[in-house]
């Protein structure tokens, strides 16, 4: 397998922070997937992170079931360390994206709303506005998971094609 290229530093045009609820999993997995995109379309221009609203797995790795599907499918894990996000975060990112509706009430509570519309779920960039990402803590389907995240990353890498 080629090896893969990871976007980490540079200048960026896009930021783009992705949240669940402990980052162990869905937003974790979707930095992943969307740095490999990234990547392999020769995009610098995006700065790409995750974090979750709680403090339950602070310090932690991916999930090693969620590890497991992404390197499955062919996706290079880099080391992580869940954070928890905070309301400084709001000023730094573009785009702040969430997995689900629970997500989104508490990205509103810890940044005191959305007051320049930088929130939004991750299936609306797939053109499925309101859809969740399903959590796999519960479902135990994480290639599932995975598929829903890449079909939201694939919109995101068309979107911001152009900005």
């Amino acid at each position: 397998m080629p090896e893969k290229i990871l976007i980490n530093e540079g200048d960026f045009g896009v930021k783009i922070l992705f949240i669940c609820h402990g980052n162990i999993c869905r937003s974790a997995a979707a930095e992943v997937v969307l740095k490999q995109m990234a990547g392999e379309a020769g995009r610098r221009d995006l700065r790409i992170a995750s974090a979750a609203t709680t403090r339950e797995e602070i310090g932690n790795d991916i999930y090693p079931p969620m590890k497991k599907a992404l390197n499955s499918s062919g996706y290079a894990c880099i080391p992580h360390a869940a954070r928890q996000t905070v309301r400084a975060d709001y000023a730094a990112w573009d785009y702040i994206i969430g997995m689900d509706d629970e997500n989104m009430m508490d990205l509103k509570y810890i940044y005191g709303g959305d007051p320049e519309g930088k929130l939004s779920m991750l299936m609306d960039w797939a053109g499925r506005p309101g859809r969740e990402i399903d959590d796999p803590w519960y479902t135990r389907d994480f290639a599932g998971v995975l598929k829903q995240i890449e079909e939201g990353c694939r919109g995101i890498m068309e979107k911001t094609a152009h900005e």
